[in-house]
């Protein structure tokens, strides 16, 4: 990387974006599997057993390639709690949401987790939230702002329980982020992101195994596709790129860079769902990537 010249914090950057571009592909899939005639339990318990198989091969092989150092097995219930609130509990109320609610909709109150990230990083760790920060978030939330209240207007009765679910989900994911980050630097995003895939994944199993019934699972050849690609292009690659932009640019900078994620939502759920599209969603379109413009040339030089 040196010949070419791309400092770390490019390297973090450029993951946090693609890494966000592939988790926004998420709700497609999963509305498409909805289609098939598929719910958010049976959904998330395909999606995570699929995903399973390749967290465990790279935990093998991680465990092969080097012996597990004493502060990963001393940090290892710290990241079995941060996969339950990071990809089981948040995971399923954005699913369940996501029943109710839009892609757009969805992808929007999701990515409020940015916001949350540098509140609660101000609070409970004294992270900065210097000027260029906030300006950045102002701009791209009113942004934000402005396309959540044209979709609230446009949906029906179960509007609120669903942004709520969604919104709550958001939450969890934010003390992921947050709580993630120290020990992603302690252990390696390797093997924190395997490790805590991994047992959500199981959670997730055991979740279904406990509400759903596998003898009624009716899956359709087309609804395959849709979670193979959930599996493998929303969840184990953005899985890894994630946690490795946050442990080269921090948890406040990955989340805002994620904001990008609402504006891919909602041109593949224009294009492919044919979701509706106003003039009041072009508009905040555009302050969210001026928001998120400022903050890479402030940042990346």
């Amino acid at each position: 990387m040196k010949g070419l010249n791309i400092s770390p914090v490019m390297i973090g950057f450029i993951l946090a974006i693609i890494g966000t571009a592939l988790f926004s592909l998420k709700s497609i899939f999963i509305k498409l599997a909805y289609v098939e005639g598929l719910n958010a339990d049976s959904v998330l318990m395909l999606r995570m057993a699929l995903a399973l198989p390749i967290y465990l091969v790279v935990l093998i092989w991680l465990m092969r390639a080097q012996t597990p150092s004493k502060i990963l097995s001393s940090r290892l219930l710290k990241i079995i709690f941060l996969g339950f609130i990071g990809y089981y509990l948040s995971s399923w109320l954005d699913l369940k949401g996501l029943e109710m609610i839009s892609a757009q909709l969805e992808r929007l109150t999701l990515f409020t987790y940015p916001f949350m990230v540098a509140l609660l990083g101000a609070m409970f760790f004294k992270t900065p939230l210097t000027r260029k920060i906030i300006l950045a978030l102002l701009i791209a939330y009113s942004g934000l702002w402005i396309v959540f209240s044209q979709e609230l207007t446009l949906s029906g009765d179960q509007v609120p329980l669903g942004t709520l679910l969604v919104f709550l989900a958001a939450l969890s994911f934010s003390l992921y982020v947050l709580f993630g980050k120290k020990v992603i630097h302690e252990v390696g995003s390797l093997w924190f992101t395997s490790i805590a895939m991994a047992v959500s994944s199981f959670f997730v199993l055991i979740h279904f195994a406990a509400v759903g019934d596998f003898s009624t699972l009716s899956i359709t050849p087309l609804a395959w596709v849709w979670l193979v690609l959930l599996a493998i292009f929303s969840t184990v690659i953005p899985s890894f790129m994630i946690s490795e932009a946050i442990a080269r640019i921090g948890p406040a900078q990955t989340g805002i860079v994620g904001i990008l994620g609402p504006i891919v939502t909602m041109g593949l759920a224009i294009y492919v769902l044919n979701e509706p599209f106003t003039l009041w969603h072009g508009l905040g379109m555009v302050l969210v990537i001026s928001g998120v413009a400022l903050l890479m040339v402030k940042k990346i030089k």
